[in-house]
This record gives C-alpha cells, sequence and structure tokens, in this order.
C-alpha cells in the first residue's frame, strides 16, 4: 500500500538531501477501492498532477493575477480559472492557431488603427453565477490605468484615449496613437491580460492589496484546496463547466475531475515521483532525468517520441553580445565568434545532444519551419561572406542536425532517431561552420592581431576582453552551454572568462556585461507575425548602457530594422505581407550576426500515461503541454482517463 502525506516532508535522495513535496495515496476505504490523496480527501484516479515551476508560492492565499507577481498565478490559476478576450497557441492550436475566446471575434480596427472594437461571447459566467459582460472588461482597462504599478498600466495609460461600453456585448476602445497589435495586450501566448470580475473588485476600498481569495472563476475549474504553506494547489472541474469558453472547442465530460498543481522538487526526485505514478506532468527537468524515465517508465510521453524529446518553446536561446562594447561592436568580429564555435560539442555538454537547433534569430519551433526555416534554406546555402583578403566564404552548414545526432548516437544508441528527415523535423536543420581559418580571418578584417601570447588584441595594441555570463546550477543545460562557448572562443585565441551568476538578467538589461548565454527574442510561435519582440529593436526603443534596454540588451541599431518595423506596424497583424517582411528581418540580423542564435529553449516536459492520455505531442501538437503555459487549458479538452484506480 502506497503511502503519501498532504502537506510537506523532507526527504534524503541519492545521498543528498533534498526538499520535496510528497503526496501520498492510501486505500480508500469507500466500496470500490482505489487510491485516495490523503489530506485533499479526492480519488487519484480523478485527478492529473501538474508540476508548478514556481515550486513554493509565498504568500500562498495570493491571486490577485493583476497586481505584482506570486507563483500561485502558475499553480493552476492563470490556466484554469482566468480566461481573456483571445488564446495564440504556440503550436498548431486545437481549432487553428487563434482562439476567439471571451471575445467572438477577431479584433475589430477602424482605417489608421486608432480605434479597437470587440465583440464578446454571450452566455459566458463566472464561477458565483454572475454573467460576464462589457462591464467586465471595461471595469479591467480602466482600474488598470488609473492604479500606478499594476499589470499592463503604461501599456494602457500610453495608448487609451477613452473606453466605450456599446453593450453588454460589444466593446469600443479610442486609443491616442495609431497602433495595429493593442490587441496583443489581451492576446494569451504565455499569459496577456486577463479579464476582471467588476463585481468582486469594485466592492475592495483597494484593488492593489486585494488578495482574490478565493478567486472567482471565469474557467473550468475553481479553486476548493490550496497547502497553507503554497507547495500545492487544488482545482476542481465547474458543474457547470458548459458556461465557459472553453466548452466550445468541445466537451470537458471526461477531462479530469481535480487538477492538482504541486511544487515538483529537484530532477531526481519528480523521476522518482513519475515512476511511482505520483506526478503526471513534469514541467521541466535535466534531460538526465528524461533518459532515466524513457528508460525506465513505459508510460513517460515526451513531445517527440523519442530523442530530443523535449518541448521546443517559442523562445530562442543566444549568445547575446552587447554591441556597445568596442569590438563588439564590429560585425565581422561577431561573425568570427559563430563561425569558433562547435554546435556539436555545444548541443553535447548543454543537452546530451537533445538540442533543437536554430540559425535563424528566430525559434525553431511551432510553425516557423513552414514559415520562416524551410523557405530560407536556400537562401542560407547561397549567403556568402566577405573574408576581407580577396577571398569569400558560405558559413552554413545544411547538416549540423545530423552531425549532432551522429554523435549522441554513440552514447545513447537507438533512442537517437536515424532517419535524416526525422532528425531534421525533432533538431532542426542547419548551423554555422565550425571554421577556425574562417574565423582568424574575419578577426583580421576587424581590425585585431594576435600577441606573442597567441591572444587576439586591438592592431593598436589595446587588450580585447569578453566577460561571458552563465546561469547558475538552477539552469544547468543552460550553464554546460555558456562554459563550452568560453571553451571554444578560448581555441581562437579570445580572452575569455565565464562568469556564473544569478543576477544576469539584471545585468544584461543596463548593459553592464559583454555576452550571456540567454534569451530575448519569444516569438507567437503559433503565428507568424514577429511584433511579440520586433518592435523592441526599432531605433526609438534604443537605450544606452546605463538605462533598462528591455529585449534590446545587445543595444542593436539598424535603419533597415526600423523601415521594417514600421511597415509591419502599418499593416494587420495577419495581412500576408507580414511573413515577407519576417524574411527580411532575419536576413538583416543573419548579415548583422548581432547575436548568436543557438537553439529554441526546450523543455523538458514529461507526461505520465498511468492515469491519463491525451497528451500532446509532435504528431498531435494541438497545443502546448508545459503546464505552467495559460494555452495548456486545451488539454483538458483531450485527456481521458485510463480508468486505473
Amino acid at each position: 500500500m502506497k503511502k503519501l502525506r498532504k502537506g510537506v516532508f523532507f526527504a534524503f535522495v541519492l545521498l543528498m538531501a533534498l526538499s520535496l513535496v510528497f503526496f501520498g495515496c492510501k486505500k480508500k476505504d469507500a466500496e470500490g477501492g482505489g487510491l485516495m490523496i490523503e489530506g485533499a480527501n479526492v480519488l487519484r484516479s480523478d485527478t492529473i498532477i501538474l508540476e508548478n515551476p514556481g515550486g513554493r508560492a509565498n504568500p500562498a492565499d495570493y491571486f490577485n493575477r493583476w497586481n505584482g507577481w506570486n507563483t500561485s498565478f502558475m499553480g493552476g490559476l492563470q490556466q484554469l480559472a482566468l480566461d481573456a478576450l483571445w488564446y495564440i497557441d504556440p503550436d498548431a492550436g486545437i481549432d487553428g492557431v487563434w482562439e476567439n475566446a471571451l471575445a467572438s471575434d477577431h479584433p475589430i480596427y477602424n482605417n489608421n488603427f486608432t480605434e479597437m472594437t470587440i465583440k464578446l461571447r454571450n452566455g459566458i459566467y463566472w464561477s458565483d453565477g454572475v454573467e460576464f459582460t462589457a462591464d467586465d472588461v471595461k471595469y479591467t482597462i480602466e482600474t488598470l490605468m488609473s492604479n500606478p504599478g499594476m499589470a499592463y498600466t503604461d501599456a494602457f495609460a500610453t495608448f487609451v484615449n477613452r473606453v466605450e461600453k456599446i453593450n453588454n456585448y460589444e466593446i469600443k476602445i479610442y486609443l491616442k496613437l495609431p497602433n495595429s497589435r493593442f490587441h496583443s495586450n489581451f492576446l494569451v501566448r504565455w499569459g496577456a491580460c486577463f479579464i476582471m470580475p467588476k463585481h468582486i473588485f469594485e466592492k475592495q476600498a483597494d484593488v492593489t492589496t486585494f488578495t482574490f481569495n478565493p478567486p472567482i472563476s471565469l474557467g473550468p475549474y475553481t479553486l476548493k484546496d490550496f497547502d497553507p504553506q503554497g507547495h500545492w494547489y487544488l482545482w476542481e472541474k465547474r458543474p457547470d463547466w458548459q458556461r465557459t469558453t472553453l466548452a466550445r472547442l468541445g466537451s470537458l465530460e471526461n477531462a479530469p475531475k481535480y487538477a492538482m498543481y504541486i511544487d515538483g522538487g529537484t530532477s531526481d526526485v519528480k523521476v522518482m515521483s513519475q515512476r511511482n505514478h505520483q506526478l503526471d506532468v513534469i514541467h521541466d527537468m535535466a534531460v538526465e532525468g528524461v533518459i532515466t524515465l524513457k528508460r525506465t517508465n513505459p508510460t513517460s510521453k515526451t513531445w517527440f517520441p523519442n530523442f530530443p524529446w523535449g518541448h521546443p518553446d517559442p523562445t530562442l536561446v543566444s549568445c547575446m553580445l552587447n554591441l556597445a562594447k568596442p569590438g563588439l561592436s564590429n560585425r565581422d568580429l561577431r561573425w568570427a565568434l559563430a563561425l569558433s564555435l562547435d554546435i556539436t560539442r555545444l548541443a553535447m555538454a548543454s543537452y546530451r545532444g537533445a538540442m533543437t537547433i536554430s540559425a535563424l534569430p528566430v525559434p525553431p519551433t511551432g510553425m516557423y519551419p513552414k514559415h520562416y526555416f524551410e523557405p530560407m534554406e536556400p537562401w542560407l546555402r547561397d549567403f556568402t561572406l566577405d573574408m576581407g583578403d580577396g577571398t569569400t566564404f558560405k558559413p552554413y552548414n545544411p547538416d549540423a542536425a545530423l552531425a549532432i545526432a551522429a554523435e549522441a548516437r554513440k552514447t545513447l544508441g537507438e533512442m537517437v532517431p536515424t532517419d535524416p528527415a526525422d532528425i531534421r523535423r525533432f533538431m532542426g536543420a542547419g548551423w554555422w561552420k565550425y571554421d577556425l581559418d574562417a574565423a582568424a580571418k574575419l578577426m583580421k578584417k576587424a581590425g585585431m592581431r594576435k600577441n606573442s601570447s597567441g591572444i587576439w588584441e586591438f592592431n593598436n595594441g589595446q587588450p580585447f576582453k569578453i566577460i561571458f555570463m552563465g546561469q547558475t546550477d538552477n539552469e544547468p543545460s543552460q550553464n554546460r552551454a555558456a562554459a563550452m562557448v568560453v571553451e571554444c572562443w578560448k581555441e581562437l585565441g579570445i580572452d575569455v572568462t565565464l562568469d556564473v551568476r544569478s543576477d544576469f538578467g539584471t545585468l544584461a538589461g543596463t548593459g553592464d556585461f559583454d555576452g550571456v548565454f540567454y534569451w530575448n527574442i519569444e516569438t507567437w510561435g503559433g503565428h507568424p507575425d514577429l511584433s511579440y519582440f520586433l518592435d523592441a529593436f526599432h531605433s526609438s526603443q534604443f537605450r544606452p548602457i546605463g538605462q533598462n534596454a528591455g529585449r534590446n540588451n545587445s543595444r542593436w541599431l539598424n535603419p533597415k530594422i526600423d523601415k521594417i518595423i514600421e511597415e509591419a506596424q502599418r499593416l494587420d497583424m495577419d495581412d500576408p505581407r507580414v511573413i515577407d517582411l519576417g524574411k527580411e528581418y532575419i536576413k538583416v540580423a543573419v548579415d548583422d550576426m548581432f547575436e548568436i542564435a543557438v537553439c529554441s529553449y526546450n523543455v523538458f516536459t514529461v507526461m505520465d500515461e498511468w492515469y491519463w492520455t491525451g497528451y500532446p505531442d509532435i504528431n498531435d501538437p494541438y497545443t502546448d503541454p508545459v503546464p505552467n503555459w495559460a494555452n495548456s487549458r486545451y488539454m483538458f479538452l483531450r485527456l481521458k482517463t485510463t480508468g486505473r484506480k
């Protein structure tokens, strides 16, 4: 008989002290048997248990998603209880990429994008029986505008002139400035501006301190219970789930009655929990944990059926470089750094080869292979560099992923696919050639020379140094990748030092860095529009060192990019021209090598099919399985019980 406790206890695993939360099960006393989650008093077979990657929430009772941040928001709140006007899926979507959720149609703009009309669905109800109407939308915008420091205050204060309620199911927003992407504030990718229940918040003396406990739900589940210490949250399916927006896409009749989001602990703990069928969905873990589960637990499922396993998020991991620093401001030097990286060694050191590589400055995920990578492959093969000595060089290696797979196969054997088509589909296609001779030519072209110690310096004798930041062991794969980048650059003759620290994001934002292995390019994933990140690279958004640069940590300036962004902003998001402009951006960015794109952010989400089946995967990519994404709510439409008790 399995034993599990409601609360938290501390265990020692693999001779290391690991703090974890265990939910244990005991035989149900009622007729029919079955395992009961002790303390929570719900049947294990009625419950899906998912990891909250935020770990312990503190305070545990804070659910005001519109003010501040708390990891309780990822404990089921934004996935199952809140709702938004629109959702955009990072993959193919359950009924196409775009979903009109609380809105019944796409946003309707006037000709110059200064007015946006929103038509709303009727028949949608809050969990306390109050109907959702335009009053809730109007109240949300006006409340956030008038309370500095709350979510979306700056965006709404900058653009919104006034909000007009046309009727209970239609609202019009008058903008101060033209903005063809204003609706993106309400368009969920990972999150967005969720709609507030007016009838609850308007009664509060101070909406900024209101905890919203218990949260009134607009989604298909309501909060049943939570751990006062913040280690878990238990949600129960609404009896009137038919009155939520998710119901329009299918039935929730077979969906789990309960959803529990827990602090999963370390990778080792998560492996143990899933092997014991006490954690259905692991958010992320070290790749070694995935390998263990795939070898030892037949019911563990991953996005890719085998290597490289993880779900490629629509996020691009890069060697971000500070172009405001001497030397790094030179395009030829940046290309030299790119050609001195051995992508096979980088992939093996970081993910044991389980990397989805990208030579393009957009993530190779979702629908982007179709929109960008496949059509631009001929351009990449023909792309040529002037080496500065009268010769040219084609830097693209179309078979880079095949080389990584061959190297990984030496240790992982049959887990690694052999079909070149599968390898390219799972791992990306090509990357830049590893060529130290070509890199050296470009260093010379950039005005560099080697000193007597074989270290590159400026031609005037001034030293050239790079301090390259890596992340802490909280991101082991990223940290190992940064170390390999430094090793490769040292082999070229660069005076480079690895600096592992937890405040790398802050330093990158203010420009107090040379380089960092991190990400600043995130996309919609399922939709080809690049505005989600690209607008930040307009020169009007540029900030010098010492000021927070937002996404443009590289401090990249290019007048061609300004023109691309400005034309895109004059177009509707769905205009076919958007893809052409995306390709133009890619060509400019590749030529400039403003940052060295490496791979997608692969999240090693592992789903156990012991109790539940129907999870998305590469062959049925109806949504993102990563459980802290708000889009993961669509899984509940496809989940079905296996019947195990």
